[in-house]
């Protein structure tokens, strides 16, 4: 239901309440009640006695916890202070607002915290009301505080006082949270070394303009999940359209910027893993489990078995004069998966929808490292999770990322080295690029802290520490090979200590795969084929070499046809949700009209992570709609070294 919806409701609540007849008897004129607003600010006076907390029912998110508050303390001024009283007041206030209305009752004098009949009244709804605030927690600190402290004559109690303040803190928090600025910690080291694992960081909202709640209707103070307990922390049944207020700037080239995942829609949810999630791609799994289901389908696999024996037949009628240095095994099995492979492109989508209805039950299919594997199924195990569950905008995952190209720009990397508008783009001081380097000697020892690098060991599993260093002594007999990741400064002192050496040093180069017409693409020519936006069997992209792509704008028009609907199908589809098909001949339709142009709704933009080789970022998913961006990161606030310690001359620093 749409959060306009609930704000009718609200306007219209003093009328059902009959505030024009209980008024009066608070000593309000009648007529306080009809008038719109402010008739809330005259309800939280003879209620809560501070008529400007009705200025917080502005704000989507507390709206309605600001409407219960002004219920609850509203009916207490006439006597209704029970646990079941409390509960109506919170969620369905009518029988007891007409009972007052019916009455002649007038309003009670405040409760008095010295004579225990009146502490005995509201005991229960008062351990309600902490309750809801933050459950168990809150009563811990209460009960704690309490069975230490002496207890004050003519005082609240503390389940009273701590209810209250817990409740306004959370208000607050709420508002800042969503409006203002909003702390986020750094968890992986796509952004190395500008952020660090372990940074905490403060988003401004203000700069770009925050987001209006889609899913107002939230617990505060956590983002999809409450912890602990494994569920979700919002109720979808009151949404709002994406609404953004005015920001004082847009977002630049190269601002780090925090966003919503955009693949995040559907995820996988398993709340043994520290997000929640089963990685992240959940588009990603589609493909992968599709192929898997495809080549372990009992009729595909009698398939194969029919077609390696006509290649073995075929083939061994070549004379041996002709099969000089040639692998015959070899060969057949290349020929037996490329057939195979034209099966499985042929009926894409039907293996495709098979994987999400096997996914959606709890399982997926993963790759694991298995030498010893002798068949296609060995290669791979299941791991049984708890379904998908679909995602609004504003609850899907919180990401991190320099944006490096804006509406309408032309995007491109060759030979890793990333192309603006058909122009280098800069290289940041602080980006960790992947370096190739060949030495005539051993660079191992005291290394990394003579060039200024953080020794990690703490890290060194997730591949992603600039401390990391693979020595590889086969590929040079005379060389030492080494695969580092550094800033611009750190290489220029690996190259002042080592000069005499004549090292050379370049950016790792991976070419994608390709794909040919006959279809000679093996499985991990096709897996990488579709790892990379758009997830297309005939676009072969990588981390460092990647197709030129504009990117949308609002307002921009196109033509599509075949050769750039995959890259913009999912922005018709998923963002501006439109249905798409294309017929067999060609032809495109979009909600079912027949076009050849599609005009864009909103605007769009590229992210990608100053640790360039280690980060999953727009080359993965794709662009990031308008509606998804969060705000500006500007300052590290704090930072914790995984490895133990406090990075102290992190603190209160500005991001650039």
């Amino acid at each position: 239901m749409n959060i306009l919806y609930f704000y009718l409701f609200i306007l219209a609540h003093p009328y059902i309440a009959m505030w024009w007849k209980s008024f009066e008897q608070a000593d309000r004129k009648s007529w306080e009640a009809l008038i719109p607003v402010y008739n809330y600010y005259v309800a939280f006076k003879i209620g809560a006695k501070k008529p400007f907390w009705s200025l917080l029912l502005i704000f989507p998110g507390v709206h309605l916890v600001m409407w219960a508050v002004a219920n609850v303390s509203y009916i207490r001024k006439f006597g209704y202070f029970s646990l079941v009283d409390t509960l109506q007041g919170i969620f369905f206030p009518y029988i007891i607002m007409f009972k007052i209305a019916q009455s002649q009752d007038k309003v009670l004098p405040d409760t008095n915290w010295a004579n225990s009949a009146d502490i005995g009244k509201r005991e229960w709804g008062d351990h309600l009301i902490l309750f809801l605030c933050l459950p168990v927690i809150g009563h811990a600190i209460a009960l704690g505080i309490a069975a230490v402290t002496r207890a004050e004559p003519g005082k609240k109690t503390k389940v009273k006082d701590w209810g209250d303040a817990l409740l306004f803190a959370l208000v607050a928090a709420s508002i800042i949270r969503t409006y203002v600025f909003e702390p986020f910690q750094i968890p992986t080291g796509s952004m190395e070394k500008t952020l660090l694992v372990g940074d905490f960081l403060f988003v401004n909202k203000l700069a770009y303009g925050a987001k209006v709640p889609v899913t107002p209707v939230s617990y505060p103070l956590v983002h999809n999940t409450v912890p602990w307990i494994n569920v979700k922390s919002y109720v979808g049944w009151e949404t709002s359209e994406y609404t953004r207020l005015p920001g004082y700037t847009d977002v630049d080239r190269y601002d780090v910027v925090v966003f919503n995942y955009p693949s995040g829609d559907t995820a996988i949810y398993d709340p043994r893993m520290p997000t929640g999630l089963m990685g992240h791609d959940y588009h990603g799994y589609v493909l992968t489990e599709s192929y898997y289901l495809f080549r372990t389908d009992p009729e595909i696999k009698s398939k194969a078995v029919k077609i390696q024996k006509f290649y073995e037949d075929s083939l061994s009628r070549i004379p041996d004069s002709l099969n000089t240095g040639w692998n015959l095994n070899a060969e057949i099995g290349r020929l037996t998966s490329s057939r195979l492979d034209k099966f499985y492109v042929e009926d894409i989508e039907s293996w495709k929808s098979k994987a999400r209805k096997y996914i959606a039950d709890g399982q997926t299919h993963v790759e694991v490292n298995n030498p010893r594997a002798t068949s296609y199924e060995q290669q791979f195990n299941v791991v049984e999770h708890y379904g998908i569950i679909p995602r609004p905008v504003d609850k899907r995952e919180n990401y991190i990322k320099r944006c490096v190209g804006l509406p309408g720009d032309f995007i491109e990397i060759k030979n890793s080295e990333l192309y603006v508008n058909d122009k280098k783009a800069p290289i940041f001081p602080e980006s960790n690029l992947k370096y190739d380097v060949y030495l005539e000697s051993n660079m191992y020892g005291t290394f990394m802290e003579e060039i200024g690098m953080e020794n990690n060991w703490a890290r060194k599993d997730y591949y992603m520490d600039s401390s990391y260093i693979n020595l590889d002594k086969g590929m040079d007999s005379i060389k030492y090979h080494y695969i580092i990741y550094a800033t611009a400064d750190q290489l220029k002192k690996i190259k002042k200590k080592h000069k005499d050496l004549n090292a050379t040093y370049y950016l790792s180069l991976n070419k994608p795969a390709s794909w040919n017409d006959d279809y000679t693409l093996n499985y991990s020519d096709l897996i990488a084929n579709t790892k990379f936006y758009p997830k297309d069997l005939f676009i072969a992209n990588s981390y460092t070499n990647f197709n030129r792509v504009q990117i949308p704008k609002k307002g921009m028009t196109i033509k599509l046809d075949k050769n750039n609907l995959a890259w913009y199908r999912r922005v018709i589809t998923a963002y501006e949700n439109h249905s798409l098909s294309v017929k067999s001949d060609g032809t495109v339709l979009i909600d079912g009209k027949k076009t050849t142009s599609y005009t864009f709704e909103m605007n769009y933009y590229w992210m990608m992570g100053d640790n360039r080789y280690n980060s999953v970022d727009s080359r993965v998913w794709g662009f990031v709609p308008e509606d998804h961006i969060v705000g500006k990161a500007s300052m590290v606030w704090f930072s914790k070294n995984p490895a133990g310690g406090v990075r102290w001359d992190r603190l209160f620093t500005g991001i650039e």
